[in-house]
C-alpha cells in the first residue's frame, strides 16, 4: 500500500511517501507561513523521489490539528482535493494522535503541543484514547500525565513517515479529514457604525 502524508499544522511543511511501511520519499520544510505555496511542489517532489506517480498512491494522511489554524486548512484542503481528484481514501489524524503514536501504540503516550496563544494535550494508552485531544492551561498536563507515561512534545515535529505508516492501517471511515481546532479562533470584529 502506498500512503501519502502530509503536516502543515505546525511551524512546517513536511510530506513522505511510504510503500508497504517502506519510506520512499520525505521532504520537511521549516515554515510558519508559506505553506499554500510549498505544499503541492513538495508532494510533485516526493512523488518524484519515490519514482511513483501519484494515480498509484493508495491513500493520504492529513494532520487535522491542533496547531496553526491556516496550516490546517491548507493541509487539509489539499489533501481532501487530491484524495478526490485520486478516488483515493483520505485520513485526517489529529496532531496529538500523530505524535503521540508515531513510533508505536505500546503503553501509555501522551502528547503536548504548545502555541503562543494555547496548549494541548492527549493521553493514549496501547493506542485508545483515554484523555481525548483537548485544549490545556499551561502547565496543567503535568498533573494528567500519570507515572510511566512518555510524554512526546513540545517542539517536536510531526513525523510524516509515520504518519503515512499508521495510516495504511487505520479504517478511513473512523478517521474523517476533519478540523481539530479545540478552541475558537480569536477574531475581532470590527465595531457596527451608529447612524
Amino acid at each position: 500500500m502506498i500512503v501519502l502524508g502530509i503536516d502543515t499544522s505546525q511551524d512546517a511543511c513536511s510530506v513522505a511517501i511510504v510503500s508497504d511501511g517502506k519510506t520512499l520519499a520525505r521532504l520537511h520544510e521549516p515554515m510558519t507561513r508559506g505553506q499554500a505555496e510549498r505544499l503541492a511542489p513538495m508532494v510533485r517532489e516526493a512523488a518524484q523521489q519515490a519514482g511513483s506517480p501519484l494515480a498509484q498512491l493508495d491513500r493520504i494522511a492529513v494532520t487535522t490539528g491542533p496547531g496553526s489554524f491556516t496550516g490546517v486548512r491548507v493541509g487539509l484542503s489539499f489533501a481532501r482535493a487530491l484524495a478526490l481528484a485520486l478516488g483515493k481514501p483520505c485520513l485526517g489524524i489529529s496532531s496529538l494522535e500523530s505524535l503521540a503514536l508515531g513510533d508505536g501504540e505500546d503503553g501509555l503516550r501522551a502528547a503536548l503541543i504548545e502555541t503562543p496563544g494555547a496548549s494541548y494535550f492527549a493521553l493514549y494508552e496501547n493506542g485508545a484514547a483515554l484523555i481525548a485531544p483537548r485544549s490545556v492551561q499551561r502547565g496543567e498536563h503535568a498533573r494528567l500525565i500519570p507515572d510511566g507515561a512518555r510524554l512526546i512534545g513540545p517542539g517536536i515535529v510531526i513525523d510524516t513517515q509515520a504518519l503515512a505508516r499508521r495510516a495504511a492501517r487505520l479504517d478511513p471511515a473512523r478517521y474523517p479529514p476533519d478540523p481539530t481546532y479545540l478552541r475558537a479562533p480569536h477574531v475581532t470584529l470590527p465595531k457596527p457604525a451608529h447612524d
